[in-house]
């Protein structure tokens, strides 16, 4: 739950991955299958004598973010130098912003601990090139060598800098689950490709200095290591041990933070203009790009409420991820909107879940189907999950299992109302135990004969068709 004395700040950088080239050359993006070093080229590496050359889609793409996320649009942006050496930065600067970011000032809502929205203040967005990536031998505080690999070098990223406004590290997780959804609705990002979204946390508490936890790539890794910062500095606290403002190291195989170094200050940078960049003036791009800005999830959701007549709680589901969201839509053009609500949002996502696989393991034709069939009388609720189930189970990537099919070869097809009946009477008869006890008061003991029930039907009986059934037997009985 969220703490009164504990205060986290995000710094989440972004990488606008369905660019087809770099920020700042012509080097595909597609690397990710590619052996190490394979997508580099003298300006990435940054070798003397090269100039960068601004892409300007990546440009857009980041004016998009910003705009999605409530952010003021500069009128005039420019990129500097940022100097340090690390291993997988061969130039030893990177080109990034600084005085000068592309959006101030911008906000998003989550859902809080107490279930109420809350709205996180965002400080800045700006852009950024990539560095690459190091491959440590073991961990990275005992690992004997470590490899590198340039292929992310140059690669566009957007740094998004939240105010100190998180309060628990389930917040933080909330948070960043919807700004990937509000990513992935801009259709600027693949967040399942690796290394698309990496996350400095930032943690203190109240009147200790903070600790910067470097680059968790998991939303649960983050919320592990957060809960883990809050413990080691409470524990620091009663020992008597000050918080000192350094980074740390989340290694998710032993679940603890390391000391990597104690944290630098800006001025450690020596941030300069970066001379071989012109400023940009963006002011004239905003109105066009804004223009194109698709339906965002909050929108989605008033307007599932609005036009489809479904929960709200339904419509946060279905609208938390934008494919999930598209194939509703699908659904609900063809079968009623709150039944298909009901089942994707309740059962279908959970099996999705389960079995963490994504939707387009499912075909909104094959969800119809099985709706028509409960909407009809013709299988059970317990049926349906039971098509859904073996569809997902199926071989290959997709399925194009007819539901009906499935419902003939299991045998699931609702019975007939006479065996039905013929069931709640036999049932009735065995369970002279469970009638004595509903006749002296207990009303649960009514659900012991449903059992026998549906175990008679093999599951195919309606459970509050067999409820309704079984209490007028007993009535019935009862009274003569």
């Amino acid at each position: 739950m969220a703490e009164k004395d504990v205060i986290i700040g995000l710094e989440v950088h972004v990488q606008l991955n369905k660019l087809n080239s770099k920020l700042f050359c012509g080097c595909s993006t597609d690397y990710h299958d590619s052996p190490p070093n394979t997508h580099t080229c003298p300006v990435c590496l940054g070798l003397p004598g090269t100039l960068p050359v601004v892409n300007k889609r990546a440009v857009e793409y980041a004016i998009r973010v910003a705009l999605a996320l409530n952010c003021a649009i500069q009128g005039e942006t420019l990129f500097y130098r940022k100097n340090y050496y690390y291993p997988d930065l061969p130039k030893a600067f990177q080109i990034t912003q600084y005085d000068f970011p592309l959006g101030l000032g911008g906000s998003i809502l989550i859902k809080g601990e107490d279930g109420e929205e809350r709205r996180i203040r965002i400080t800045r967005v700006h852009m950024e090139e990539d560095p690459g990536r190091l491959v440590h031998a073991g961990t990275i505080d005992r690992a004997k060598y470590s490899m590198v690999d340039y292929n992310r070098c140059g690669m566009a990223l957007l740094e998004v800098v939240t105010e100190p406004d998180l309060r628990s590290p389930k917040e933080a997780r909330s948070f960043l689950d919807k700004l990937r959804n509000i990513l992935e609705y801009l259709d600027v990002f693949d967040g399942n490709l690796e290394g698309a979204m990496r996350i400095d946390s930032n943690i203190s508490l109240v009147g200790g200095e903070r600790a910067e936890v470097k680059n968790i790539s998991s939303h649960k890794g983050v919320e592990k290591a957060l809960a883990y910062e809050i413990t080691r500095q409470r524990s620091a606290r009663r020992r008597g041990v000050a918080q000192v403002q350094e980074t740390r190291h989340y290694d998710e195989l032993r679940g603890i933070t390391v000391t990597i170094r104690t944290k630098e200050e800006a001025h450690d940078y020596r941030y300069f203009p970066e001379p071989d960049l012109v400023p940009m003036r963006i002011a004239d791009w905003v109105p066009r790009v804004e223009a194109k800005l698709p339906e965002l999830p909050d929108a989605k959701r008033e307007r599932f409420v609005a036009e489809y007549g479904i929960a709200d709680d339904h419509a946060k589901s279905l609208t938390s991820e934008i494919r999930v969201a598209n194939f509703y839509e699908v659904v609900a053009e063809r079968a009623p909107p709150r039944l298909a609500a009901a089942w994707i949002a309740d059962v279908l996502k959970g099996e999705l879940n389960y079995r963490d696989v994504t939707i387009e393991r499912f075909s909104p034709d094959q969800m119809v189907v099985i709706l028509d069939l409960i909407e009809g009388g013709k299988i059970t609720e317990k049926g349906a999950v039971e098509v859904i189930r073996t569809i997902l189970d199926g071989p290959g990537e997709t399925t194009e299992a007819d539901p009906a099919a499935i419902v003939a070869t299991k045998g699931l097809s609702r019975v007939e109302d006479d065996a039905v009946m013929a069931a709640v009477r036999a049932a009735v008869e065995e369970s002279s135990q469970a009638v004595a006890d509903y006749r002296a008061g207990n009303e649960k003991a009514i659900n012991f004969i449903v059992g026998v029930v549906m175990k008679k039907t093999r599951g195919r009986a309606d459970p509050g068709e067999a409820n309704r059934l079984v209490r007028e037997a007993l009535e019935g009985a009862g009274r003569a």
